[in-house]
């Protein structure tokens, strides 16, 4: 893919819920540091049960495996940890 055509980079956030580690993958234009309005996010979602960790940009491995949909379900989810036994 060409690079003039991207508009966004994919951005890793490593957060704490009830003490437990989660990570989520966010898309963010291109140029702009979104650590500020994802602690707003966290924070409007789950108060202080979550703890921001780190916000950092996706490796090319790691924007790669996103963009094929290979990333690792949340495991807390019922349905991802049926799936996950399989």
């Amino acid at each position: 893919m060409a690079e003039f055509f991207r508009t966004s980079a994919i951005w890793i956030v490593d957060y704490r819920f009830d003490g437990r580690p989660r990570r989520w993958w966010r898309a963010a234009p291109v140029g702009n540091d979104p650590s500020a309005a994802l602690a707003a996010e966290l924070a409007a979602l789950y108060g202080s049960r979550a703890q921001l960790e780190q916000v950092r940009l996706a490796t090319a491995e790691e924007e790669q495996a996103y963009v094929r949909g290979e990333t690792a379900p949340n495991l807390y989810c019922p349905l991802a940890r049926s799936e996950a036994k399989r």
